[in-house]
């Protein structure tokens, strides 16, 4: 069983409390959100890295468009770039923005609030603040925690260990969690349990083991950041990230392969796996990942060919439209399968910015009655593994279409560890930041 936001929401107020979801939804209100629309409406749900952009990217597409972005957040929090705050490298404000100014300039409306439900047959979103029609539907839903398969149907064993050892891969107070965990750390065995692919951004559970241990190693913590990995390797970037665990921190990180999770233990501190079992001072304890809980609410989680759920968005791998609906388009994190060659897309900001501009093209298009061209996306991922010198490595990649139209991927790596691929970072990030928000 997949224990998913559904489920914690149907637990009762325990996660609410905890600062963990928003409060529950009490009553549904009979009254529309917004009137009906005079033209055509796109409603976007999720304000992550694709939501924002698809706001934007729509107006400009079809400037006679209304366009709606939910979000239950109050401000925007970036979770590329916030490993580096964990270790005050960077400091809060340079993860946050305001939903609010990009809303005026470009012209469409932000609204915080919850989504409770979503009706395809009715072409209604369904939120804490009444329903809302749509037109065309943007599901950027993000990733949801696959704690079940941890913990089946135990809802206390799972809200005990997203409260205590928090995965903080989801904006949420988790992240204050974990930089609090790491800055008051006096030492002992800090275990990362890494997600089995696909996962919310491969390389970057590396790049924050890497910036523990620079944490670490700088203060003179007599303790050891152990990386359970699933995979036989580290993987993307592994020679770098090899040669980051064995020249800087051979003293600081145990790095520990086909360390699948089978089983964990909040209570007694005990995470057992294919490789041996593993007892801990403190812990980020990073379940399974899946796609966000909208996906769910809409129907459209994927099945594999023994009627099994994918736990990912059925879609079309090319126009990125569900494949029942044309409706409604999913983008960044909850994308299913794409390619037979290489599977997912990265589950990035960077892809989910991409995603972003081809899916509002196509309905730009659609609404145009024109054709639909084929997009593809790209993606480039900057990694931090050292804070004294700063120096980073780098993956970048490019897709293409063979003649039957499925999708390639080429990688470039630079495990060579570089000053001047810490700057293309931020110089990256800057980029990104205005593209959203500017």
């Amino acid at each position: 069983m997949i224990l998913s936001r559904r489920h914690f929401l149907a637990g009762g107020a325990g996660l609410a409390a905890a600062g963990l979801l928003p409060s529950p939804l009490l009553a549904r209100s009979p009254s529309p959100l917004l009137p009906p629309p005079k033209g055509k409406r796109v409603v976007i749900c999720g304000g992550g890295w694709g939501g924002v952009t698809a706001a934007k990217y729509m107006r400009l597409a079809a400037p006679d468009s209304e366009v709606v972005l939910l979000e239950r957040n109050a401000n925007f929090f970036s979770c590329p770039m916030s490993n580096k705050w964990l270790v005050n490298i960077v400091d809060a404000k340079y993860l946050m923005h305001d939903y609010l100014a990009p809303a005026r300039k470009y012209g469409y409306t932000f609204i915080q609030t919850e989504v409770a439900a979503i009706e395809r047959d009715r072409k209604t979103v369904i939120t804490a603040q009444g329903p809302i029609q749509y037109d065309y539907l943007i599901l950027a839903a993000g990733i949801g925690y696959d704690y079940g398969a941890w913990f089946g149907d135990d809802r206390a064993a799972a809200h005990y260990t997203r409260t205590h050892f928090p995965a903080a891969y989801i904006a949420s107070a988790e992240h204050l969690t974990i930089k609090n965990k790491v800055q008051s750390f006096e030492g002992g065995d800090f275990v990362m349990t890494l997600p089995p692919p696909p996962h919310r951004c491969p390389p970057s559970p590396y790049e924050r083991a890497c910036l523990i241990a620079w944490h670490i190693k700088t203060n003179n913590i007599k303790g050891k950041v152990f990386i359970l990995d699933p995979k036989p390797a580290p993987a993307p970037i592994g020679e770098g990230y090899r040669r980051a665990f064995e020249e800087l921190y051979k003293d600081q990180i145990v790095y520990v392969p086909n360390a699948r999770t089978t089983g964990v233990d909040p209570y007694t501190k005990t995470v057992t796996t294919a490789a041996g079992q593993f007892r801990f001072d403190d812990a980020i304890l990073m379940a399974p990942h899946r796609a966000g809980e909208m996906v769910d609410m809409a129907g459209l989680i994927g099945r594999n060919k023994d009627g099994e759920s994918t736990g990912w968005a059925d879609h079309d791998p090319l126009y990125l439209h569900a494949k029942d609906d044309p409706n409604v388009f999913i983008i960044g994190d909850s994308v299913g399968r794409v390619s037979d060659f290489f599977g997912f897309y990265p589950k990035s900001g960077h892809v989910a910015n991409r995603h972003a501009r081809m899916a509002t093209a196509h309905i730009a298009r659609r609404m145009a009655d024109k054709p639909l061209e084929k997009l593809l996306p790209d993606n480039l991922c900057f990694m931090m593994v050292n804070g004294s010198p700063r120096e980073a490595i780098s993956v970048q990649f490019a897709y293409s279409l063979d003649v039957f139209d499925t999708i390639e991927q080429q990688t470039h790596e630079i495990h060579d560890r570089d000053a001047t691929l810490v700057e293309a970072d931020f110089e990256w990030a800057s980029a990104m930041y205005e593209d959203m928000f500017a």
